[in-house]
C-alpha cells in the first residue's frame, strides 16, 4: 500500500546512500549528470517523461505530512482571492473618491469608484469567512475531540480570512497554494507546517477533498466555480460520499448561476438541487455543519447531543 508504513530492511536508507555519494573521488566520470543518484538529479526529475513520478510525489508528500500532523478531517472553504477585508476596502474607496472629486469627469476614475463601492459591500464576506474559521476551530479543535481543521487554497481574500479566523484562536489551519505565473504567496495565517505548494491543479483539488467533511463556497470566480462544480459532480455521480456543500450568499449565486434553468433543460435532475444549501451568515453555516458533521462527535469524552450542537 503506497501510504502504508515503510519497514526498514537490510538495505541502507536513501539518506545514507546520498551521504555516501558525496564522499566519492572527483573524476571525469563522477562529475557527469549520468552519475548522479536519480532522486538527487533535479534536471532528471524535471524532464517531461518524469511527469507521472512528479504527480505521485505531489500526491504523496502532503498526504504523509498531514498524517504525521494527525489531520484526519477538514472543512474546506473556497472563495475569491480578491475580496478585501472591510478596513482595506473602505480605505481604497476613500482614496479613489478623493481622486474623483478632483477629476469628476474622468471615466476611468468613475469606473474605479464604482468597483471600489462594490468591494466595500463585498468585504462583508471576508468577515463572515473569518468568523466561520473561528467557529469551526473553536468548536472542533479547542472544545471537541473531533478535530476538524479549516483548509483553504492558501491565498488572500476569502482564503486568508478563513485561515485567519482559525489562527486567531490558536488552532491548526491548512493552506494549499498553487504555483501561478503571477505571484501567489501563502497568507500569513496558515500553520507553517501545514502550508503546502502544488504544481498540478488536479492533485491540489484531490487533496482539498480527500479529508473534507464539509465544504463552504463563498462568492468567487473561475477557480471557485471549478472547485465547487467538481465537488458537486463527484457527489452527483457517486464518486465520493455526500458531504454538506454550503453556498454562501444566495443573491450572488442566484445571480451568476441559474440552477433551475439546468433542471428545466433536463441537464440535471431536480433532486440535484438538494446537493447544496444556501447560507447567509457564519453562524448559520456552522449550525448546519455541526448538525451534519458532528452527529457522531464527542466533547470532553462524552457523546455530543443535537441539543449541545
Amino acid at each position: 500500500m503506497i501510504f502504508g508504513p515503510f519497514k526498514r530492511g537490510p538495505f541502507p536508507s536513501a539518506d545514507e546512500d546520498a551521504f555516501a555519494a558525496q564522499l566519492r573521488k572527483e573524476t571525469p566520470q563522477t562529475r557527469t549528470p549520468s552519475y548522479k543518484l536519480a532522486f538527487q538529479d533535479d534536471d532528471f526529475l524535471l524532464r517531461d517523461e518524469l511527469r507521472p513520478v512528479r504527480l505521485q510525489l505531489e500526491l504523496l508528500k502532503p498526504e504523509l505530512l498531514m498524517r504525521e500532523q494527525n489531520i484526519d478531517a477538514t472543512v474546506v472553504i473556497y472563495g475569491s482571492a480578491r475580496v478585501p477585508e472591510p478596513a482595506k476596502a473602505q480605505e481604497m474607496l476613500c482614496a479613489v473618491e478623493a481622486e474623483l472629486e478632483k477629476q469628476p469627469d474622468d471615466p476611468k476614475l468613475r469606473q474605479r469608484a464604482a468597483a471600489a463601492r462594490y468591494a466595500v459591500n463585498f468585504s462583508r464576506y471576508y468577515e463572515e469567512a473569518r468568523t466561520l474559521g473561528r467557529l469551526i476551530s473553536t468548536n472542533c479543535q479547542l472544545e471537541c475531540e473531533q478535530n476538524l481543521v479549516v483548509m483553504t487554497g492558501g491565498g488572500p481574500g476569502i482564503m486568508e480570512a478563513a485561515n485567519r479566523g482559525a489562527y486567531e484562536v490558536d488552532a491548526q489551519t491548512i493552506g494549499l497554494n498553487i504555483v501561478l505565473p503571477f505571484e501567489q504567496a501563502p497568507n500569513p495565517y496558515i500553520t507553517p507546517d501545514l502550508s503546502f505548494q502544488f504544481h498540478y491543479f488536479a492533485i491540489r483539488k484531490m487533496h482539498l477533498l480527500m479529508r473534507a467533511k464539509g465544504l463552504v463556497a463563498f462568492p468567487g470566480g473561475f477557480g471557485t466555480m471549478d472547485e465547487l462544480f467538481e465537488t458537486l459532480t463527484l457527489i452527483q455521480t457517486g464518486k465520493v460520499e455526500p458531504i454538506p456543500v454550503l453556498l454562501f450568499g444566495r443573491e450572488f449565486w442566484n445571480k451568476v448561476i441559474n440552477f433551475e434553468a439546468l433542471v428545466e433543460a433536463g441537464t440535471i435532475a431536480a433532486r440535484d438541487l438538494k446537493l447544496f444549501q444556501y447560507v447567509e451568515t457564519a453562524e448559520e453555516a456552522w449550525t448546519i455543519l455541526a448538525k451534519e458533521i458532528g452527529r457522531n462527535g464527542k466533547r470532553n469524552g462524552k457523546q455530543v447531543t443535537k441539543a449541545e450542537m
